[in-house]
């Protein structure tokens, strides 16, 4: 089962000096044509804004303490293909303004992680590779008894597909991750009332999740039921929809939002 990354509900920041500012004799890297010259002055710092990274309209936010000049982007795939080499002239920009760096990717692979240098007018550079710490494991959905919360035997074999699935995650992700979140996140469709569709999802998923604590995932677990507050298909009320009676199974460092209307998520974790 191939593991596919999800959107990016939350960033992690993973800040990485590239080098330290310093001049052409003393041992610094060589600086291409057209780069700011180097001189020996406090490294400027570089920050990404978590709530203004778009990966679906390919751009992100960039401040700088420093007074900027250029913005250097790559952006790869989870392959490590290269969707996009490019460099942002921001010259004339204020130190701390917002920078918008966006990209035309190679192609429609998602984008797995940025690696920024950014300069500024003295010369100064730091550097910065953003990660996604989000990945949805994909599952053959467990189907329930009406008005029942127990796990039938005969869905096991999906939650043994599903554990391998995340073992395997892990076990390719560790070095982006660190020590994740399994969150698992229940839904409905619109039948019923929504205040018992709530509690009802939420207790599936509560199922869900012992179910793999219980069957050796080590890592933290949380779960959520969402009820019909985030419908992966939007139906009228009282519509009986299969695709909305799911469950998400999501490896993250943040809290997933699932984009729930007009309801906040309270993450439950196992001991």
């Amino acid at each position: 089962m191939q593991i596919e990354r999800a959107r990016w509900i939350g960033i992690g920041l993973a800040v990485v000096v590239l080098a330290m500012l310093g001049s052409l004799s003393s041992g610094a890297p060589a600086r291409a044509a057209g780069k700011p010259k180097l001189r020996a002055t406090a490294a400027p710092q570089i920050e990404v804004d978590k709530s203004h990274v778009d990966l679906a309209n390919h751009r992100l936010e960039v401040r700088l303490s420093h007074p900027p000049a250029q913005v250097e982007l790559k952006v790869f795939s989870d392959t490590g293909e290269l969707l996009a080499d490019e460099t942002h002239d921001f010259t004339g920009k204020e130190a701390g303004a917002a920078l918008e760096v966006t990209w035309s990717p190679s192609s429609p692979a998602p984008a797995s992680r940025l690696e920024l240098l950014a300069h500024d007018t003295a010369g100064g550079f730091a550097g910065m590779a953003v990660f996604s710490w989000s990945i949805s494991i994909p599952h053959e959905e467990l189907v329930f008894k009406t008005d029942s919360a127990e796990i039938l035997d005969a869905e096991r074999p999906k939650l043994e597909a599903s554990l391998g699935a995340i073992t395997r995650a892990l076990a390719t992700h560790k070095s982006e991750f660190g020590r994740p979140t399994l969150y698992i996140a229940g839904h409905t469709d619109t039948v019923g009332a929504e205040g018992y569709n709530l509690k009802l999802s939420q207790a599936r998923a509560q199922s869900i999740a012992r179910w793999f604590r219980g069957h050796g995932v080590g890592i933290p677990i949380a779960f959520e039921g969402f009820g019909e507050s985030a419908l992966a298909v939007q139906t009228a009320d009282d519509i009986d929809e299969p695709r909305n009676r799911r469950a998400d199974y999501i490896l993250s460092v943040e809290p997933p939002s699932l984009h729930a209307t007009s309801f906040h998520p309270t993450w439950k974790r196992l001991p």
